[in-house]
């Protein structure tokens, strides 16, 4: 299949999130399934890959402007950048000081038009237009206005999935008559959601079948608990909804050739596990003793947000040293939750350490150094760290949600079976119980050898993953050809 996808960040162009990743690595999975793949996405300031390619005409409402394409070509994925000094060239990619930019609606409208009339000028048409999140919402939209003209965008499918509900591009409905759409968008069952409009709605709305980043975060974004006001609306498509776990890197997040931690190891000899289990230590300038090595190293990284369950460690904070664990935590966020965690490093610095920010390499060694993985985050649409931490032999202790979920089963005493820990309740005292329970098991060797292995040997590479997708490309343009043909 030939399948366009539309994103407003990728690796290894840019990021700022977990979408990002995927754009990097769900394209190269089904190029390698034989499928051919292509991505737009915005030329922003610092992006210099790419050779200039072809000059696009971008119409939106009034506004006619000509857009240089940068196209270049890496692991047979090819991106086309949509270059636009006025709205692309910035310091950021979304807003600055804390808000987003006043043009957002418009920026990312443009990018939407800009793929369709990409999608419009190539000889060979697409089978598939693929979009993610509120910046791609526009494209069914659009896509529905031109395709009556275009004859390459005549038999194209839409899909759209939604990587995190919680951003919904929401603007003023003054933006549809600026951006030449027209008040007919101003309705229950298109654009309008509570007097304004949502470039999230028009995805899930308008594209022939809906994705989200794991099966239980399709469930529960149905629900009025998670769904952030749009239940309901996705309840109506619940027919179109799929719900299809991200994968993981695993060429990237190997602990038998990762550069970042001093041995490699696999799941036949963890051994080595405790060489980064004391680089790790030492990194974080911690006491690397007899006794510091047989303690449970507990790592964390994550945004310091009532969303990563922050505000249940906020609660257990001074019951975390009562523990017998050592914790590190790697991160950034609300300025309450880094003072609060640095100030338990000061008053602990045998058993707590922080670093404030984000490091690679760091990462990869609390992946492979420590000996739990701490995710107890309210609400997960898929999750990452959880499988790098599977994948590492560091059990997981997760909130059941979303993809924590889908991914860590939890252990078993009685059959011995599972790759972690979770709890159902969101709340302190669960978290605590929990952490207690997993502290206490790691001290069965042969119990937490079996967790280990059972975790190691799960398979959550892209490729399962690209699979189910092109499924879903399949019935997105089945659906298509048969409302074309007038079997429908």
């Amino acid at each position: 299949m030939r399948i366009l996808m539309v994103a407003s960040e990728g690796v290894p162009f840019v990021k700022t999130g977990g979408l990002a990743d995927v754009i990097g690595a769900l394209p190269r999975a089904l190029v390698a399934l034989g499928h051919e793949v292509d991505v737009v996405m915005p030329r922003y300031r610092g992006i210099r890959a790419g050779e200039r390619d072809r000059v696009l005409t971008v119409r939106l409402g009034g506004l006619v402007t000509d857009s240089q394409c940068y196209l270049t070509v890496k692991d047979g994925v090819r991106t086309i950048f949509i270059d636009h000094p006025g709205y692309f060239d910035r310091d950021y990619l979304y807003g600055a000081a804390g808000h987003d930019f006043v043009d957002n609606p418009e920026r990312f409208a443009f990018l939407a038009q800009a793929a369709l009339e990409w999608a419009a000028a190539v000889k060979t048409p697409y089978d598939v237009v693929h979009g993610h999140d509120w910046q791609a919402g526009l494209v069914p939209v659009l896509l529905r206005r031109m395709a009556p003209t275009h004859a390459t965008l005549r038999r194209l499918a839409t899909v759209f999935t939604i990587h995190n509900l919680a951003y919904q591009g929401i603007f003023d409905a003054s933006w549809l008559l600026h951006l030449g759409l027209g008040w007919e968008l101003m309705r229950v069952d298109a654009l309008e959601y509570w007097d304004r409009i949502s470039y999230l709605k028009g995805g899930i709305v308008f594209s022939r079948l809906i994705t989200t980043v794991s099966p239980r975060y399709a469930q529960e974004i149905q629900t009025p608990q998670l769904g952030f006001g749009f239940d309901g609306i996705l309840r109506q498509r619940t027919a179109d909804l799929v719900g299809i776990l991200n994968g993981i890197d695993y060429d990237e997040w190997n602990p038998e050739r990762d550069p970042y931690i001093p041995t490699p190891y696999s799941v036949a000899d963890l051994t080595a596990k405790q060489d980064a289990k004391r680089a790790l230590l030492e990194r974080y300038q911690l006491p690397v003793t007899e006794e510091t090595m047989a303690r449970p190293v507990v790592g964390q990284i994550a945004r310091m947000v009532d969303q990563k369950g922050f505000d249940l460690l906020a609660v257990i904070a001074d019951e975390l040293p009562r523990l017998g664990a050592t914790f590190v935590l790697l991160g950034s966020g609300e300025r309450r939750y880094e003072d609060q965690w640095l100030a338990l490093a000061a008053r602990y610095p045998e058993q707590i350490a922080v670093h404030i920010g984000f490091d690679e390499r760091l990462a990869h060694l609390i992946e492979a150094g420590a000996d739990l993985f701490l995710m107890p985050s309210r609400f997960e649409p898929c999750g990452l760290n959880q499988m790098y931490s599977l994948r590492y032999g560091t059990a997981p202790v997760v909130h059941a949600t979303g993809g924590l979920y889908d991914t860590v089963r939890n252990f078993d005493p009685v059959t011995g079976t599972g790759t972690g820990f979770t709890f159902d309740d969101y709340s302190p005292q669960a978290l605590i119980g929990t952490l207690r329970w997993a502290l206490g098991v790691f001290m069965d060797r042969q119990a937490w050898r079996q967790i280990q292995a059972a975790g190691m040997q799960q398979d959550h590479s892209w490729t399962a993953s690209a699979r189910q997708y092109v499924d879903v490309y399949e019935r997105a343009k089945l659906r298509v050809d048969e409302l074309m043909d007038g079997r429908i």
